[in-house]
C-alpha cells in the first residue's frame, strides 16, 4: 500500500508519527472545537478525534512552510472545512492561487487542477497529496483527438472544459466551465462549435443555444451514474423535494431537475433559496459541505462518490507538506498555449459580466 505514487503507507506513517503528536487529548478537542462546529450537521462526534491531530498538524506545518492549500467543492468535509485556505471550482481555486503571495500551492482535488493552477501559477511550487488522483473526463480526450475533430469540422472553435489536461488545454482555442459553458459558446463567431471532452455538458448547453454543437463523448464517473427515474423516484420517496443537478449529467437528468448550474451555481442557488428539503445531483463531499454550511435545509442525499477525489487524505495532506512530495509539472512550451484559453475565457466572462452590470444600472 502507498501513501502516494510512490512511498509505502507504512513508511510514511512512521515518519509522520516520528515528527507529529497525532494524538487525541481534551486539550485538542478544546483547540479544535471551533472547527468541529461547522462539521457537527455532517460528522458524528466520535469521528472527530481521528482528524483534529491531523487538522491541527497541517494548519501549523502550513504556517512553517509558507503555503497555501486549495480545496475543491468535492472534498470531504473535514479536509474542506479544517484545513483549506480557498475552497470552490477547480477554476476559481487556480485564479484566486495568482493573488496569494505563498510560494507553495497544495492542490486538494484531482490532478488536472493541479495542472491548471501551475499554468496560472507557473513561478510557485505545486503539490498534490497523491497524484494517482485522475479523472475520467480529463483522460477521456487527447490533444490529437481534438486536431481530428478540427479536420472534420474546419473552422470551428473548440471550446474545451476546464476538466482537462494541459495538453488538451494547449490544442484548444477557448476554455469554459460549467457555470459559463453557454457564454462562451454563444461569445462564438462561427456557427458551429467544437466542444470537449463532456459529452452530456455539450448537450445541456446545446439545448440553450441556437449554435450547432459537436462534442466528443467523454463523461464524468460521478455524473453519468444518475438516471431520470431515479430522479422521479427521490421525488416520489420525499414530497415537496427541490431536485438540482449538475450540467455534467446526462441531458434527461437535467430535465427533471427543478434547477441546474455549476458548483458554485448549486452552492448559491440553495443558499439564496433556503429550501426546506433538496437533493443535490452531484458528488456526495459537495453536498455535505453544502449541508453543513446550511443547517436549515434538509438534505436527500442520493450522491455518487468519485473515486479518484477520495484520495486525498489528511493524512496525504501532512505527507505531502511534510516531504514537498509530489510536485507537478507542466513542460514550459505547453504554459503558454494552455494559458491563452483560459485567459480568452476569462476575458469573454469578464466582458459579459460588466455588460450585464451596466445593463442592470441602466
Amino acid at each position: 500500500m502507498l501513501i502516494n505514487a510512490a512511498m509505502p503507507m507504512q513508511t510514511a506513517r512512521a515518519e509522520l508519527a516520528a515528527h507529529y503528536d497525532l494524538s487525541w487529548s481534551e486539550g485538542l478537542a478544546k483547540e479544535t472545537a471551533h472547527i468541529y462546529e461547522k462539521l457537527r450537521p455532517v460528522m458524528p462526534e466520535i469521528e472527530w478525534p481521528a482528524h483534529a491531530p491531523y487538522i491541527r498538524a497541517i494548519n501549523e506545518l502550513k504556517k512553517k512552510k509558507n503555503a497555501v492549500i486549495l480545496a475543491h467543492n468535492y472534498m470531504t468535509p473535514e479536509i474542506f472545512f479544517g484545513v483549506s485556505d480557498i475552497a470552490g471550482d477547480s477554476l476559481q481555486l487556480a485564479i484566486a492561487a495568482t493573488k496569494v503571495d505563498a510560494p507553495v500551492i497544495v492542490q486538494c482535488g484531482v490532478h488536472f487542477m493541479a495542472e491548471t493552477s501551475k499554468i496560472l501559477n507557473p513561478q510557485k511550487t505545486v503539490l498534490i497529496p497523491d497524484s494517482r488522483a485522475g479523472c475520467s473526463l480529463a483522460s477521456s480526450i487527447r490533444a490529437d483527438d481534438i486536431e481530428a475533430m478540427r479536420k472534420l469540422h474546419p473552422g470551428a472553435p473548440v471550446v474545451s472544459y476546464v476538466n482537462t489536461t494541459a495538453e488538451t488545454k494547449a490544442a484548444s482555442d477557448y476554455c469554459c466551465t460549467s457555470a459559463n459553458a453557454v457564454d462562451i459558446v454563444n461569445a462564438m463567431e462561427s456557427d458551429v462549435v467544437i466542444m470537449t471532452p463532456d459529452g452530456y455538458l455539450a448537450q445541456n448547453v446545446a439545448a440553450k443555444t441556437n449554435k450547432k454543437i459537436v462534442y466528443w463523448s467523454g463523461s464524468c464517473i460521478v455524473h453519468e451514474r444518475f438516471t431520470a427515474p431515479e430522479i422521479r423516484a427521490f421525488r416520489e420517496a420525499n414530497p415537496g423535494v427541490t431536485v438540482i443537478a449538475h450540467p455534467e449529467c446526462p441531458p434527461e437528468v437535467v430535465r427533471e431537475a427543478d434547477f441546474a448550474g455549476s458548483t458554485s451555481g448549486m452552492i448559491d442557488w440553495v443558499k439564496e433559496h433556503k429550501p426546506e428539503k433538496v437533493v443535490m445531483v452531484t458528488e456526495c463531499s459537495m453536498s455535505d459541505n453544502v449541508a453543513a454550511a446550511n443547517p436549515q435545509t434538509q438534505f436527500i442525499r442520493p450522491c455518487s462518490l468519485c473515486p479518484h477525489m477520495k484520495r486525498i487524505t489528511l493524512e496525504k495532506i501532512l505527507w505531502c507538506l511534510h516531504t514537498g512530495q509530489e510536485e507537478v509539472t507542466v513542460p514550459e512550451e505547453i504554459i503558454p498555449r494552455a494559458r491563452l484559453p483560459i485567459e480568452r475565457m476569462i476575458a469573454i466572462s469578464n466582458e459579459i459580466a460588466a455588460r450585464r452590470a451596466a445593463s442592470a444600472l441602466a
